[in-house]
């Protein structure tokens, strides 16, 4: 692991165990070099000093850390050298503690734990062969060390595991909000296009188109070589400029979906990549060129029933028709699935699957709005808006 990576209470934790380590070296050589045990002095002080040696190089050595392969060369150099200070001095049996620790930490579990069970084995034989007497106290100590040691490591790994699933979790969820804020905005964005380019159309661009036919009929009333016959003809030309830029705004504003294409085309690309359903979309009568917030309003009415289909209503086919009449245009959308009692759907909200608003937007244009459905017997939604006359004025 990384020294850089380290949290500050691993960091304190990683110190302690080299604190802990040097100080059982220091206790193994300060009893051989006091004679308060019966060993080779100049062997014990030796080998403690090479098993101190091999410790700092693993401790320094960014092979130990970064990969498995070092780890495992460094550990059976480590517990080598250990196992051989074992056989000189009793002592040293308390280093079975920190190796512990060590063998937990840099191999996986199915290895570490049978290495801890073989290091507190190798502490008991050398107490036993040391003592000459077998006691209780010769296992008690290295198992229960062993088992603490277990205990803490796989437990801290456990809740490290644990942690970091929270905080992926966390990260998701950061990500998850921020996407659906992004939408938010998005949809919020089209939504107030779409308001402005109504609102264009419906006053802005009415008010031009009745003011140029009045204009028109003004002209007609004028004699031709009256001077006011002039200022009406440029009124009206001005009338009409102003008409068609308003017309222009009022595009640009449309959707993005019919930036590219015809409502047609808008239509046949929402039924080519709708999950989970084979959707179809064709097209009756001859096309008409409609005014932008009947293109909006019959997507969005396309876009929602479609959506519907695909998350309530469990269907396997659906057909999307646009028709041209003399007077009308039609949007059918119709779906071979469980369908629903219409009368008790419920009003509002996204329990009422967005019918509300397709209602909403066809009454605005003064259209009808009607919805076909039975439990088992799939769903229709039929859509009607009268064509603009071209004396109305409508863009």
């Amino acid at each position: 692991m990384d020294p850089r990576s380290l949290t500050p209470a691993l960091r304190a934790l990683r110190l302690c165990l080299h604190l802990l380590t040097a100080g059982l070296l220091a206790l193994v050589v300060v009893r051989a070099l006091t004679g308060r045990s019966a060993e080779p002095v100049t062997a014990v002080v030796t080998v403690a000093g090479a098993m101190g040696a091999v410790y700092g190089a693993g401790a320094a050595l960014p092979v130990v850390r970064s990969t498995r392969v070092g780890a495992v060369w460094w550990l059976a150099v480590l517990g080598a050298v250990w196992t051989l200070l074992l056989v000189l001095s009793p002592d040293a049996l308390w280093l079975a503690f920190p190796l512990y620790f060590l063998l937990l930490h840099l191999l996986p579990a199915r290895w570490g734990v049978p290495a801890v069970a073989l290091a507190a084995g190798a502490a008991i034989c050398s107490y036993v062969g040391h003592d000459g007497a077998v006691n209780p106290g010769a296992f008690i100590g290295p198992l229960l060390g062993a088992a603490v040691a277990v205990a803490t490591v796989l437990g801290y790994q456990t809740l490290y595991r644990e942690s970091e699933r929270k905080q992926q979790l966390i990260d998701e969820l950061v990500v998850a909000h921020a996407e659906l804020a992004a939408a938010e905005r998005a949809s919020a964005t089209l939504a107030e296009r779409e308001r402005l380019a109504r609102e264009i159309h419906d006053t802005l661009a009415q008010g031009l188109s009745s003011i140029q036919l009045l204009l028109v009929a003004a002209g007609r009333e004028l004699p031709a070589d009256s001077p006011a016959a002039g200022h009406v003809e440029q009124a009206r030309a001005t009338a009409q400029d102003n008409l068609a830029e308003a017309r222009r705004f009022v595009r640009a504003l449309a959707p993005p979906e019919l930036d590219v294409g015809s409502l047609a085309g808008a239509l046949d690309r929402l039924c080519a990549t709708a999950p989970g359903l084979t959707a179809r979309f064709s097209v009756s009568g001859t096309p008409l060129e409609l005014p932008t917030p009947y293109e909006v309003a019959l997507l969005r009415i396309a876009q929602s029933a479609l959506a519907n289909t695909v998350l309530h209503a469990d269907a396997r086919r659906a057909e999307i028709t646009l028709s041209f009449m003399e007077t009308s245009v039609a949007l059918d959308v119709v779906d071979d699935g469980e369908g629903f009692d219409p009368d008790r759907a419920p009003v509002g909200g996204d329990g009422g699957f967005g019918l509300v608003a397709m209602r909403s937007r066809v009454t605005e244009l003064g259209g009808t709005f009607t919805v076909e459905s039975e439990p088992g017997r799939g769903t229709a939604v039929a859509v009607t808006l009268p064509l603009p006359t071209p004396s109305g004025g409508v863009a």
